[in-house]
């Protein structure tokens, strides 16, 4: 392989696949947007390796992965914080790391964190489909998540890596406060509902995944019993199925849904539930809508 443009996986972890920044625009094909669901975390690996945002990267899974490299290139591991090695050497994480052809490169068990990301100069070049390198678990689209013996092309590199040694990055807290603006369908909950939802603390349950995080918790009871008919659901929305305890879609959520969405998470909360493990407790704030534009502008303004 040394010579080859590409990376062999040596060992794929509990969950890796192959993620950029999604597909969006095909829900009406009942495609969803999928992608990496740390943006943040994607971004800044590419920008330390010198890829533009879009590129493609290794989404890792607490686990994370063992990959060899075919030529000189530069790596950086970003998201959660897991030991980095290139042939059992310490390297850094959060930062540009250059490792010579036939290298092997360790992201090990993240310590803090459930997500991590393997960025590579020049991006992961596997074939697109509807504009997108991703996988998505839940429609099948883009390559199977990752197994041992793949062979990943790269592409070609476009810019030199980020002048720095390491990147700071955010912390993750204890205790995970996510901001939800009620609805489209809050009015199915009774009033005890909303204040249990913004009152207490629910846990992620092991029964997660790309799909959607399930919590364990108390129930939020409704006011209108039945069956809702499928409408349209988005990244982010809080789903109560029939148990009562909310379920978080994630980036490869089903387009339609048949349980009351009681709220959607605010976009830049996202990415502290990608980090969330089994076990980690999650509270939600329920946060008013702003006023549009028109309501607070002066009379003639």
């Amino acid at each position: 392989m040394t010579g080859e443009r590409c990376v062999e996986v040596l060992r794929s972890g509990v969950l890796s696949t192959v993620q950029d920044l999604g597909r969006p625009g095909h829900a009406h094909l009942g495609v969803p947007r999928s992608g990496a669901l740390d943006l943040p975390a994607h971004r800044l690996a590419n920008r330390l390796v010198g890829n533009p945002p879009g590129a493609a990267t290794i989404e890792t899974t607490v686990t994370g992965v063992s990959v060899r490299l075919g030529r000189a290139g530069t790596v950086a591991v970003t998201g959660a914080w897991a030991p980095v090695t290139v042939d059992g050497r310490p390297a850094s994480w959060s930062a540009p790391v250059s490792v010579p052809a036939g290298a092997r490169v360790d992201v090990a068990t993240a310590r803090r964190g459930l997500r991590s990301y393997l960025a590579f100069s020049g991006g992961i070049a596997v074939p697109a489909v509807l504009g997108s390198r991703s996988t998505d678990l839940l429609s099948g689209l883009g390559p199977a998540p990752l197994a041992v013996g793949d062979r990943l092309p790269l592409g070609e590199v476009l810019g030199p890596p980020a002048p720095v040694d390491v990147a700071p990055t955010g912390t993750l807290a204890e205790e995970v406060t996510l901001r939800v603006l009620l609805g489209p369908r809050a009015d199915w909950f009774t009033d005890d509902a909303v204040r249990i939802l913004d009152r207490e603390s629910y846990r992620v349950s092991t029964l997660s995944n790309r799909i959607g995080v399930r919590l364990e918790g108390p129930a939020l009871p409704r006011r209108i019993g039945g069956e809702l008919r499928s409408e349209g659901v988005v990244l982010g929305a809080v789903q109560v199925p029939a148990a009562g305890t909310p379920v978080i879609f994630l980036a490869d959520h089903p387009t339609m849904g048949g349980y009351p969405v009681i709220g959607v998470l605010h976009p830049a909360d996202l990415p502290l539930v990608a980090q969330a493990a089994p076990g980690k407790p999650i509270r939600f704030q329920v946060v008013e809508p702003r006023p549009l534009r028109s309501q607070v502008l002066s009379p003639g303004s």
